[in-house]
């Protein structure tokens, strides 16, 4: 069985990235707004605010490829008809 505690999660490689592709969007919808309303006068802000945007192309990619490569392993039910299953995919 597998230990439980802080750094231990349940959770695949695919949910993980899921969330990382959510929580930099939402970084990234915050930071451009504070850029379009606020006008921060910080010369670093010009190189900062667009980072969480390139974060979220990078989780993007990868939760793509992982949800790819998690749906190729699973093979079709065998109970089920085989245009069900094709019509889901």
């Amino acid at each position: 069985m597998a230990e439980s505690g802080p750094f231990r999660s349940s959770a695949s490689a695919v949910q993980l990235a899921g969330r990382l592709l959510c929580w930099s969007l939402a970084a990234a919808m915050v930071s451009a707004a504070v850029d379009a309303s606020l006008h921060p006068p910080l010369r670093w802000w010009g190189a900062v605010w667009p980072l969480p945007w390139w974060l979220v192309c990078a989780s993007a990619l990868a939760w793509t490829v992982l949800r790819a490569r998690e749906k190729a392993d699973r093979p079709p039910p065998q109970d089920s008809v085989r245009s069900d299953w094709e019509r889901a995919a």
